[in-house]
């Protein structure tokens, strides 16, 4: 955990982009040579595994509601709610407010911790947090309220955004991609692939989308999808698309089509068999029995980005 919020702190404290990524390629090159190297911390992949899923916008689903946090600090500190909600008018989050004012009674219960004792994330996540959503509300009071007193202020800080569901990371996919890949020193658009679709943070899984070799899981997975965007002013403006110029009418390559509403999917072809992805990152090949059969017609290697559409013959 505490190598995770100081990462998170990292990101936070700045607002350069160059600097959020390098900070993320440290610490998954970290996980990289632990995985290598015996060291005091062990394996991290795990941690990096869930550090992925968080980076990249996933969330628990919400264990403790934030009016519980609030009770249990009020409880903890002793203070008057009232206190407590001049605090939050200044703050405007009430996980950081929680992590601030619990400074006041965690000091020396911090201080007996020794480093030995430090929790991985993924223990955190897996053994301790997740657990929670079967613990009535006495159990889940009393195991907060203990995690959280051995903890500093941005490892609790943390913690509460995970039990409410609402840890949000500055950084886009986009950039986790590109630390994750400078880590491993593979290509982007490698590592964008392997993140696309359903997949659960593990030691296994962290280590396969860093691995040079390809799976077959590689050959199923579609490119990243490329957004629409509208064109703001003139056509005119975009420039020639195609290397040599087009005929007189025909705007160097680009085309304008209908903005047809179906399902936007990629269709891919690849290793003899058919994949098909919604946009959503969900393999939907079984649902559309007819496009995976007229499929098996493409070259190998093919993969079309398009929207799914129904029609009649007439």
């Amino acid at each position: 955990m505490k190598a995770f919020a100081a990462l998170y702190d990292a990101i936070d404290r700045t607002t350069s982009t160059n600097a959020k990524v390098a900070a993320m390629a440290r610490y998954f090159e970290t996980a990289l040579e632990s995985a290598q190297t015996p060291c005091a911390t062990g394996d991290l992949r795990a941690d990096a595994a869930w550090a992925v899923f968080f980076l990249t916008g996933r969330r628990l689903k919400r264990l403790i509601p934030a009016a519980s946090i609030r009770e249990w600090t009020l409880a903890a500190t002793g203070l008057d709610g009232w206190l407590l909600e001049e605090c939050y008018a200044v703050v405007g989050d009430g996980a950081e407010t929680a992590a601030l004012i619990l400074e006041q009674i965690s000091i020396e219960d911090q201080m007996s911790v020794r480093a030995t004792d430090e929790v991985p994330l993924a223990e955190w996540v897996e053994a301790r947090i997740l657990p929670l959503k079967s613990a009535d509300p006495a159990t889940q009071q009393a195991r907060v309220t203990e995690w959280w007193r051995t903890l500093d202020r941005q490892q609790r800080f943390v913690l509460l955004k995970l039990l409410t569901g609402e840890l949000r990371v500055g950084v886009s996919h986009t950039l986790v991609v590109r630390a994750i890949a400078q880590a491993a020193d593979l290509p982007a658009t490698t590592i964008a692939a392997r993140l696309m679709g359903d997949w659960t943070p593990s030691p296994e899984w962290f280590a396969s989308i860093l691995s040079h070799n390809h799976s077959e899981e590689d050959r199923s997975r579609p490119y990243p999808f490329f957004l629409a965007a509208p064109v703001d002013g003139d056509p005119a403006a975009l420039g020639p698309l195609a290397a040599v110029p087009l005929p007189p009418g025909e705007r160097d390559g680009w085309i304008a089509e209908w903005k047809w509403d179906g399902i936007r999917a990629q269709l891919v072809r690849r290793a003899g068999a058919v994949h098909l992805w919604s946009r959503g990152e969900e393999r939907i090949t079984d649902r559309f029995p007819e496009i995976a059969a007229a499929a098996t017609r493409l070259p190998d290697g093919t993969v079309l980005d398009g929207e799914v559409l129904a029609f009649r013959d007439d």
